[in-house]
């Protein structure tokens, strides 16, 4: 195998399919990112077994087609070092790779890439359609709600849920819960299939698809063959094992209240707000006093050593006072993933119903209230 490019895409490339790479493996063929190259152009793979990632180089010039395993730190080393528009050319004999710029060479040992575990691409057949923006949002909204410390294994990652009129993100830990919503296509391509899949993706899987997106005009497209979650945004495709176990019923959490108190709040001020009222708080006594008083919601938290917060809001609210305890770090992960001047709904039943807040634009999010003092 023998490729020329240029640094930045070559670089790029590399970065990309070196985010799934293990620093430790039992298999220390992992450590590796494979090198593939043909009349076609180039292509970087990386897996750790549970996570696989294929990204096209762009720009690529192939000498002489050929696949070669190049260990993933030191490359990316080598390649963030050289001066900007540095081409390099890289081949291998088969016992060595040579990794060259004008002014440098590298000689790398290389492993055999036929003991490289296969990474898949997209593949043909049916697939969801979503933009780049939407994408974008469904992981900020719903992946900091999962929790992967759980023994519930399902609790680990995102519940998707595709049909051919759209896209359910839902992220739960059993105290709070996040969903998003939005619109999507489906695509029947070669062989239709039922339109509606219910994968649950590992959080991480997730992540990696939001630090891969390309520019807002890019589509993302998602397939799902068995156990497996295939996603392709530009020149990437993201392939991970899907979260077993059993999501839990989500669509109960957001039940109809009618006789809940309703109140529309701006999502900086209340941030800001119930930040500040957690300054005293501690991890024995982490909950913040909600109460919706007419024209006011007062924050109030407290704790034996570091004392007592009194914040004060001034809100559109002329009914009943309705109090709630909730934990703050709850209410402020749920904030800070939305812009500043977003108008958040927030409903209030009892104490010991769940405050459900909601946004204009298909955002849920359910948190649990804490016990009263």
């Amino acid at each position: 195998m023998k490729i020329r490019s240029p640094k930045e895409p070559l670089l790029a490339a590399v970065q990309t399919a070196a985010a799934v790479v293990p620093s430790r493996s039992p298999k220390p063929v992992l450590t590796n990112i494979k090198f593939e190259a043909d009349q076609h152009g180039a292509v970087v793979s990386a897996t750790d077994l549970e996570v696989g990632i294929r990204a096209a180089v762009e720009g690529v010039e192939t000498l002489a087609a050929g696949a070669v395993l190049l260990p993933s730190s030191r490359l990316v080393a080598i390649l963030r070092e050289a001066a900007a528009g540095t081409v390099f050319e890289i081949e291998s004999d088969g016992t060595a790779a040579i990794v060259k710029a004008p002014r440098s060479e590298f000689r790398l040992p290389v492993e055999d890439p036929l003991e490289f575990p296969s990474v898949a691409g997209f593949p043909d057949g049916p697939r969801f359609e979503l933009s780049m923006p939407l994408v974008h949002e469904l992981v900020r909204r719903t992946v900091f709600a999962t929790d992967n410390e759980s023994s519930r294994y399902a609790l680990g990652g995102v519940l998707l849920e595709l049909s051919a009129t759209g896209v359910i993100a839902v992220g739960t830990d059993g105290r709070r819960l996040a969903k998003m919503e939005g619109p999507c296509q489906f695509h029947e391509g070669s062989a239709a299939e039922p339109a509606t899949v219910q994968p649950i993706v590992p959080a991480r899987a997730m992540q990696l698809v939001e630090r891969c997106l390309g520019g807002p005009d890019t589509p993302v497209e998602i397939a799902v063959r068995g156990s497996e979650i295939l996603v392709r945004t530009g020149g990437t495709t993201i392939s991970a094992r899907l979260v077993e176990g059993r999501f839990p019923r989500w669509r109960d959490v957001f039940p109809e209240r009618p006789d809940a108190a309703r109140v529309q709040l701006v999502a900086g001020p209340l941030l800001a707000a119930v930040r500040q009222a957690a300054i005293v708080t501690s991890d024995q006594s982490k909950g913040v006093d909600f109460s919706f008083e007419p024209a006011q919601l007062v924050l109030s938290g407290r704790s034996a050593e570091s004392g007592e917060s009194r914040v004060e809001l001034p809100i559109d609210h002329a009914g009943e006072t309705v109090r709630i305890k909730l934990d703050p770090r709850f209410m402020s992960d749920f904030l800070r993933v939305l812009d500043g001047g977003t108008t958040v709904s927030v409903e209030i039943a009892d104490p010991q119903s769940a405050c459900v807040c909601r946004t204009d634009d298909g955002y849920g999010y359910v948190i649990m209230p804490l016990a009263a003092d």
